[in-house]
């Protein structure tokens, strides 16, 4: 097995207090420029990856406030006029104006640019801003899902993403494969670490592998509460990567954060999820893309309402367009009746963590010509397990559903104990 190799500095200076506002890990240059210097970088990241997002800085304790700015605000929106929202520059450039020799961008899930829809592939090019190639990770797939020539090209990957914490949110797995591949090929993965705005809670069924998908590579929880540096070294604690290996990894940990915190992005991490309450909402809404209900692509506020032209009208309708991010959304051009979620206070959202309120209201409310769920198992790889969709079917309350998956989130909870970086609320 290959050393692995792990930083963390300032452990210390973990102490979660507002005042000090939080720091990123990109944010941290005289930390991993030093691992840098002399070798070939690469880099996977996204529109997300701008160093010192001042955001960050509205970062709560215990949930006992909420700040305006991420109370249904979308991201870059000021919240006041007089002061805009203020974007530090984007790590690649950081890299290249530091004389860093970066040879090579990975983008995953929606391109480098982030604006493409789910699922949608995405050509390589080259970032018209600084010259450098762009390798598309959602152009190559299987054993070769990045070629040997661009595994030639560098020393040392550098990842800097936003995940929201979901264990269908594909940038973790992104970063799984890539660090499969610096496994077999010998290189080394920093990880500049994140704030996970749903890292305050851990819930939802532990992944069943039989269900194992793009959408969900890991035995962890739906609601996993770690960051992506905590998840990398997971990933190599527990030797889930291909054939036990083991890659040589670095974390750069955030200053001053804790998993207690709510924190407010500064930028949308995929085009779906426009402001904080979509993101709240995530672990609750998206089960709907398993099913014949809509959860709003095609809208300005996807995963805040559901609904479907059939449903028991409510008193509210949305009619999905093509728009960017959602070009052929699901009920195009047809009006859908349903729920608006948002007017629900932050407070309650974050209180009733997963609700499967919602996905019961919509079974109940929709006639259907044939099954509520969509042919394929898509609703089980969300989900992760089987016995969800049997417990819906049979009539059993939102209650039993989630006290059947409580264990599962213990033994989760323990398991990943020996890999936080950051103290638990």
């Amino acid at each position: 097995m290959k050393k692995i190799l792990f930083i963390l500095l300032c452990c210390s200076a973990l102490s979660c207090t507002r005042s000090a506002g939080v720091v990123l890990g990109d944010e941290r240059t005289d930390v991993y420029l030093p691992l840098l210097e002399g070798k070939r970088v690469a880099v996977l990241s996204n529109q997300s990856g701008i160093v010192g997002d001042k955001v960050y800085n509205w970062c709560l304790e215990g949930g006992q406030e909420v700040t305006p700015r991420s109370a249904g605000v979308a991201f870059g929106q000021a919240q006041d006029p007089a002061r805009p929202v203020e974007y530090g520059p984007h790590l690649v450039d950081v890299l290249i104006d530091k004389g860093v020799d970066l040879k090579l961008i990975f983008s995953p899930e929606h391109g480098f640019r982030g604006i493409a829809d789910a699922g949608e592939m995405v050509d390589s090019g080259v970032d018209p801003s600084t010259g450098v190639s762009i390798a598309s990770l959602y152009k190559n797939h299987g054993d070769d899902y990045v070629s040997p020539e661009e595994m030639a090209a560098f020393d040392v990957l550098v990842v800097d993403l936003q995940d929201v914490g979901l264990r269908y949110y594909t940038y973790y797995v992104t970063m799984l494969h890539m660090m499969d591949m610096c496994a077999r090929y010998d290189k080394e993965v920093i990880v500049l670490d994140r704030p996970n705005p749903n890292g305050f809670y851990v819930g939802g069924p532990v992944l069943d592998m039989k269900h194992k998908s793009g959408i969900g590579a890991l035995p962890i929880a739906m609601v996993h509460g770690m960051t992506l540096g905590e998840l990398a070294l997971m990933i190599n604690g527990e030797g889930w990567l291909k054939d036990s290996l083991s890659c040589r990894l670095t974390v750069v940990p955030c200053l001053n954060y804790s998993h207690g915190m709510h924190c407010t992005l500064v930028k949308a991490p995929s085009p779906n999820l426009k402001d904080m309450r979509s993101i709240y909402l995530y672990s609750s809404t998206c089960f709907f893309e398993g099913t014949i209900v809509t959860a709003g692509r095609g809208t300005l506020f996807p995963f805040e309402v559901y609904g479907h032209p059939d449903m028991t009208d409510r008193g509210f309708s949305f009619t999905p367009q093509s728009i960017e991010g959602a070009k052929n959304p699901r009920y195009k051009g047809q009006e859908c009746r349903g729920v608006d979620l948002r007017g629900k206070p932050l407070e309650d959202i974050w209180k009733e963590q997963v609700n499967l309120e919602y996905l019961l209201d919509a079974y109940r409310n929709t006639p259907t010509d044939g099954d509520f769920f969509l042919p394929g198992h898509h609703f089980e790889k969300q989900i992760g397990v089987d016995y969800v969709r049997e417990m819906i079917l049979s009539g059993a309350p939102a209650d039993s559903i989630k006290a059947c998956w409580s264990a599962d989130v213990a033994a989760f909870k323990a398991r990943r104990r020996p890999y936080l970086l950051y103290p638990e609320r």
